[in-house]
């Protein structure tokens, strides 16, 4: 069984974006700084939110990327829910959710680790190890034009609800 996943990233980073450089610098949920991981989502639609989750102000008005990466159901390890520490959750992210993919990254038990949002639970990420041995199995596409819908950059103080002036 195939399996897709998105990359969304600002245009200017689309030539490096599975180096694992972002995460190696900066460390994230699934990882401390100083591990180089990749973070891809299962839907465009997730990996939108998992950017607005981010925090990063008003990121919308740069031009992204988005980039699809095929890889065999095989070639995955998965987390569920109730193998994960309970304060998995947690922000700013646990240092033993970070251990969970920094212990995946030095074992290196697989080139995909499958595991959940935290902003849609039920919906996951997939996060890939540039580094494993079975990277040359992933087939990752060509960048194209991404843009997100403008009424996410409106002013969060204005309503559907409300009456305009």
């Amino acid at each position: 069984m195939k399996f897709r996943t998105w990359r969304v990233v600002k245009g200017k980073y689309g030539g490096e974006a599975f180096s694992g450089e972002g995460a190696l610098k900066f460390g994230g949920r699934w990882n401390s700084r100083g591990t180089p991981l990749v973070y891809t989502s299962e839907s465009l639609s997730l990996a939108t939110l998992e950017i607005l989750a981010g925090g990063i102000s008003m990121p919308l008005l740069s031009k992204y990327v988005k980039i699809p990466v095929d890889f065999d159901a095989s070639l995955i390890e998965s987390f569920s829910v109730g193998s994960l520490p309970k304060e998995w959750t947690n922000y700013p992210p646990s240092i033993k959710t970070q251990k969970i993919g920094d212990n995946w990254v030095k074992e290196s038990r697989s080139v995909v680790l499958k595991v959940p949002s935290v902003v849609i639970k039920e919906e996951f990420n997939y996060l890939i190890n540039p580094f494993h041995s079975d990277f040359n199995k992933i087939f990752i596409g060509k960048p194209e034009a991404f843009s997100f819908d403008k009424r996410l950059l409106s002013d969060p103080q204005k309503t559907f609800l409300q009456k305009p002036a």
